[in-house]
């Protein structure tokens, strides 16, 4: 239909209609324009008169006769000021035209005439076809595949539907970064859209359209499967601590099923570990399951997310999702801080104390200058109390503060905990208490600018009163991990509900922008919307406020049974939490984690000293063992752009899981390590989104300048592609006067005036 319409456009107007979108409209007045338009309102003058003497017509006949007489006159002067269209094109063979093929594996999927995607594009786009061969008259065409990072190959016979990515974005910017310098008029992007990369799209077609190269983007496969099973995004942890339980959350897709019920499980190496049957909803077909995972042991694990498929899907890579996560023995230390004894410090420790991936460090004030100090590995840990120093500090990975005032801190202590979250990327939770937050005098100090709740001047609640507060996760907080009481969301909500009120004595502020509320506060006088537990990141890491005082309540309250250890999974999984994401000083990661075998990974290292100050001097090196046992040594480059990164590339060619192990020697005393994993799989397709994308395809050729086509429009790319204002160009202006549609309308307006003469009896 695009092309039978294109043809008769073109044929009517002269051009096609890429050329009028990419033109510029100018005129070229036989005479000068004031003549020209003297004659005209002369002669419309004129025919007015005439047709008003006529009387032996009928008003409505002078009307109907003047005004087809009129606009053909117009039309006729109007072809006199030769309206013209200056078009830029490109030189012949002077330009390059990239052709970018997505080879990606749901391109292996058979939904085009019982053929797959990869047969239609190979059809298209074969070397000895048509739209290559006119192409290569008028480009040097150069040819890539992509699925992470784009590589040039000879033909379309080479695509072998084998990546795990689409990568949209990286392979735009490695096509323009590789065709740096010469003149690119275009690129061409062959894809199903099914973009589930990590480079910023954005970034791509900015950069894009500041060279004014457009791209033409062409969709393979179907918009719609009437009847299919996907997931189509899984959430879950990269690494956890061991002992802990993990939460999965899966969108998945029921399209066609009814009432039909379709499982989905969770598998950790080969073994299913939780299940859950899912139906269609009312409205809509998007389910969200959440489903969790029982604490697995310390290492690294496949895990795989699988919807059990239709008896006749037409697709079925789609029904499941892998990723990796890697358990962690620990212990991770906590620091704990409270100005005062309260019972909040005492269930608190005793809360995580059989918690063997977490070590909480107390540290209680109880006189003057005078500390309890529990849990401390040695004599002179905290000897002095707080930490003095960054190096000290810094050997935390979290931090709690209790009802302890701002100024039991020095200046540099108040700008070391601000520098703890932002510089060294720990986690800082500060609870409620009458000497804490505003009521402690935080307000305008460094402190105050880190947490995720706006601090007043002042003391607000200087009376002390305590207010009754019943607490409840709010939407954010009923999926979060650290706030799951139950086995199921239903069972967590439940729990909650159940949970005996707090009470609280500080005037909490505002949520910051970009801030997260996770739990919300009901007081007796009816408010509902007071903030309980919000966090935010902050630089490097990240900050919380826990605003009420007496959590230990839902240990002791006599409407809690002696058994319930509500009390105990929620600081668990709170300082678990708190430690989960905090960087090492040293650390290596593959990116992406998963790949297919042939797939480039790039091979990532952050080098920092103790003090987390970025060394740019470290010898890095990564020890990759291949699956068979294998070893290979990487050396890996500082990135001059980022303090202290170091890359290299590694392009697996063996299924199964590397493990990295990287180290850093900065001098002969001074050597760190660090290790990661690397999960090389050929199985299934990474078709999240097996539907052709067509809106992302054609927003890419929108927002840069191009045009989308469907496959079966392909062609007309080589005619299109010609009109560019990047590369070598070159500018004519091309008369619009003589278009056959200029002739067949004023021989339209010529017959009807004819027609309605004879139809009137006036001929």
């Amino acid at each position: 239909m695009g092309s039978w319409f294109d043809s008769i456009t073109s044929w009517l107007f002269k051009y096609s209609p890429r050329a009028f979108a990419r033109g510029e409209f100018v005129t070229a007045p036989v005479l000068p324009t004031l003549l020209l338009l003297a004659v005209g309102a002369l002669l419309v003058l004129l025919i007015v008169a005439v047709h008003a003497r006529l009387r032996t017509l009928r008003p409505g006949d002078r009307v109907v006769l003047g005004a087809l007489r009129t606009a053909a006159v117009l039309l006729v002067i109007g072809c006199l000021f030769r309206p013209g269209l200056v078009i830029a094109s490109a030189v012949p063979q002077r330009n390059v035209l990239a052709v970018l093929y997505d080879d990606s594996r749901s391109m292996r999927i058979r939904d085009t005439d019982d053929s797959s995607r990869l047969h239609a594009v190979r059809h298209t786009f074969s070397d000895t076809g048509a739209l290559l061969s006119t192409l290569g008259e008028r480009f040097a065409v150069r040819r890539f595949r992509f699925a992470g990072a784009a590589a040039p190959v000879r033909g379309v016979q080479e695509l072998d539907g084998r990546g795990t990515r689409s990568d949209l974005a990286q392979a735009m910017n490695d096509i323009r970064e590789d065709l740096a310098g010469m003149p690119l008029a275009g690129v061409v992007l062959v894809s199903d859209g099914a973009d589930n990369g990590s480079a910023a799209l954005d970034d791509a077609l900015l950069a894009l359209r500041a060279q004014r190269v457009p791209v033409y983007t062409v969709g393979v496969g179907r918009e719609r499967f009437e009847r299919d099973v996907a997931v189509e995004r899984v959430q879950a942890p990269r690494r956890t601590l061991a002992g802990a339980s993990s939460l999965v959350e899966a969108d998945v897709r029921l399209r066609g099923t009814g009432r039909e019920g379709v499982q989905l499980t969770v598998e950790a190496d080969g073994r299913v570990v939780a299940t859950e049957t899912l139906r269609a909803p009312a409205r809509g077909d998007l389910v969200t399951a959440r489903l969790r995972v029982p604490p697995l042991p310390a290492g690294v694990h496949r895990l795989a997310i699988r919807a059990r498929p239709l008896a006749d899907e037409i697709v079925t890579e789609n029904n499941e999702w892998q990723t990796s996560l890697e358990v962690r023995r620990g212990p991770d230390r906590v620091l704990y801080l409270e100005g005062e004894p309260r019972p909040e410090f005492a269930f608190i420790r005793r809360a995580v104390a059989a918690d063997s991936a977490v070590e909480v460090v107390g540290l209680m004030r109880s006189a003057e200058r005078k500390f309890l100090r529990l849990g401390v590995r040695d004599s002179l840990e905290l000897i002095s109390g707080f930490p003095a120093t960054r190096e000290e500090l810094y050997k935390y990975r979290a931090l709690v503060l209790g009802s302890v005032e701002a100024a039991f801190f020095s200046t540099e202590q108040l700008r070391m905990l601000s520098d703890f979250v932002s510089v060294r990327g720990g986690s800082l939770l500060v609870l409620g208490g009458r000497a804490s937050l505003s009521e402690g005098g935080f307000a305008g100090t460094p402190v105050a600018d880190v947490l995720p709740l706006t601090l007043a001047r002042g003391e607000p609640n200087a009376e002390g009163a305590a207010i009754n507060v019943r607490v409840g996760p709010t939407r954010a907080g009923d999926v979060h991990p650290a706030l799951q009481l139950g086995t199921t969301l239903a069972a967590s909500k439940q729990k909650w509900d159940s949970l005996p009120t707090l009470t609280m004595v500080n005037q909490l502020g505002a949520l910051r922008a970009g801030a997260t509320l996770l739990l919300s506060g009901r007081t007796d006088d009816g408010r509902s919307d007071v903030p309980i537990l919000a966090w935010q990141r902050y630089g490097r890491g990240m900050s919380a406020v826990f605003g009420v005082q007496d959590s230990w309540l839902w240990k002791m309250d006599v409407s809690v049974a002696v058994e319930d250890r509500t009390h105990e999974t929620f600081w668990r999984q709170m300082l678990r939490w708190l430690v989960d994401d905090v960087p090492a000083p040293f650390e290596i990661a593959a990116t992406p984690s998963r790949v297919a075998p042939g797939e480039p990974v790039v091979l990532r290292a952050q080098v920092n000293t103790p003090l987390f100050d970025e060394v740019n001097d470290a010898t890095v090196t990564a020890t990759l063992t291949h699956p068979d046992g294998r070893t290979e040594t990487v050396p890996l480059e500082w990135a001059l752009r980022d303090d202290g990164n170091y890359t290299a590339r590694f392009t697996p060619r063996d299924t199964g899981r590397f493990t990295i192990t990287a180290e850093a020697v900065r001098s002969r005393d001074s050597v760190q390590r660090a290790e990661a994993s690397l999960l090389v799989d050929d199985r299934g397709a990474d078709v999240a989104q097996a539907e052709l994308r067509a809106p992302l395809l054609r927003r890419i050729a929108e927002e840069t300048g191009g045009k989308y086509y469907p496959i079966a429009d392909a062609a007309r790319i080589a005619d299109d592609a010609v009109y560019t204002n990047a590369g070598v160009t070159v500018r004519e202006a091309r008369d619009l006067w003589d278009m056959p549609a200029v002739f067949l309308l004023l021989g339209l307006l010529l017959a009807a005036e004819w027609g309605y003469r004879r139809w009137r009896g006036l001929a």
